[in-house]
């Protein structure tokens, strides 16, 4: 609604407005820059469930500042990050939101099985709280919002807890990626899911609504973007661009339409199909076909396009070196995603590794 709000094509005649508070959806750092750049006054950031009377947290932002924290509590209200188990989680960790104090619901009408689930004994669980000393026994709210606590003390939302996946093996919260992706300043909105590819396998794949004429290397230059802030099994296999991404009449995201555009098909927009010209056009693609599961490749195909992520890229990888004989780096296919760079780039690195091994005994050079 924000950014409806700031498209308007008269919004240059608000000369007069002090401050602006936005709430009920995440605040994107792009937005707020979009935000500053066309008004002089104050933004605000607030959060906060329908249980604990709406807002609890509230943030002025600032200027030229890449995340947009949800803040701190506000007055009378208590926010405790926890685990798992409910042990309290330190700074920079995901947790679980609990909120506590005078604004927290008694419960669901009508409902004992949710009001079980969702609303807790503070005293229980060993959180005071000193703002309600009249009602027994005060509430903490689970809201299955994904937080962390920033430095500075601030809380940074990631997200919805229902959003973790695991992922080979490890535990992966799909909130934390989509906050490291809307960093960025050429992305606007950004939504990550876990998806089968054609071969079986689990996948994390990025939906983004940006500027995708930014990017030269959209693939290489996200992940290396992301992993600057993020662990290697966090970062996504594929980046699919979109124009917009399917949201619900009150602004928020439709998971439910994003699953159904995850179950369509995606259409690869491909070149004039030309086959493998020569033996190491040939060797890629016979790798590629047997791994991804196709019928047919063009040499201007993009590995990641048709499919491929990260687990199948090594997979290619090994079998590249085997076929080769030659140490083919697991980077040369983030770097060379193509079929046919990939195909100058290892006959230019076997010339290069033939090259050593039948230099001369004595031989030198000089670099001038």
């Amino acid at each position: 609604m924000l950014a409806a709000f700031l498209q308007d094509p008269h919004i240059e005649r608000l000369q007069s407005l002090k401050r602006v508070i936005c709430s009920g959806e995440a605040l994107s750092s792009q937005l707020q820059q979009d935000f500053f750049a066309q008004l002089g006054c104050e933004l605000h950031n607030l959060y906060g469930p329908t249980e604990a009377a709406i807002d609890v947290t509230a943030w002025e932002c600032q200027p030229g500042s890449d995340v947009v924290p949800i803040g701190r509590p506000i007055a009378n209200t208590q926010i405790h990050l926890l685990d798992a188990d409910l042990n309290p989680v330190p700074i920079g960790i995901p947790g679980e939101l609990h909120i506590g104090g005078i604004g927290v619901a008694r419960g669901y009408h009508n409902r004992p099985d949710l009001t079980a689930e969702r609303f807790m004994d503070a005293a229980l669980l060993g959180f005071a709280d000193l703002t309600q000393p009249t009602r027994s026994p005060s509430l903490l709210y689970k809201t299955g919002d994904l937080a962390r606590y920033r430095a500075d003390g601030s809380l940074e939302y990631l997200g919805r807890r229902d959003n973790q996946v695991k992922l080979r093996g490890v535990r992966i919260e799909l909130g934390e990626i989509q906050a490291a992706l809307t960093s960025h300043t050429a992305i606007r909105q950004a939504a990550v899911v876990r998806q089968t590819t054609r071969t079986g396998e689990n996948a994390l794949i990025a939906y983004i609504v940006g500027e995708a004429n930014h990017f030269t290397h959209l693939e290489k230059e996200l992940s290396t973007f992301l992993k600057a802030q993020l662990p290697d099994v966090m970062i996504p296999d594929q980046f699919m661009v979109k124009d917009a991404l399917p949201l619900t009449p009150n602004g928020e995201l439709d998971r439910r339409a994003l699953r159904q555009l995850q179950s369509q098909p995606q259409q690869i927009e491909r070149e004039q199909t030309v086959a493998p010209r020569n033996k190491t056009e040939q060797a890629i693609a016979a790798i590629w076909l047997d791994v991804l599961q196709l019928e047919n490749i063009s040499i201007n195909d993009n590995f990641f396009a048709l499919g491929g992520h990260s687990l199948s890229a090594t997979r290619v990888n090994t079998r590249l070196r085997k076929h080769f004989n030659n140490p083919i780096p697991l980077q040369s296919l983030f770097e060379y995603p193509t079929l046919e760079a990939l195909a100058t780039y290892i006959d230019a690195l076997t010339i290069n590794v033939n090259a050593n091994t039948t230099r001369p005994v004595g031989h030198k050079e000089i670099e001038l």
